[in-house]
């Protein structure tokens, strides 16, 4: 699920810069994720952040 919403991100345009994407964008990650996974009480930093950085090294 947070491949497929930061896909989604990508997408939409409003979030992605030449670089990646803009600081704003865990907050709409985070809002994105609640919808699908109400109950995992997920955070933009340190949870997302953290499993973002992890995807990057792996």
């Amino acid at each position: 699920m947070l491949v497929a919403s930061m896909l989604d991100l990508y997408n939409v345009g409003s979030y992605n810069v030449d670089t990646g994407f803009k600081a704003s964008y865990l907050n709409e990650l985070q809002r994105m994720l609640e919808k699908f996974l109400p109950h995992a009480m997920l955070k933009a930093k340190p949870n997302l952040e953290l499993r973002i950085r992890i995807l990057k090294r792996d």
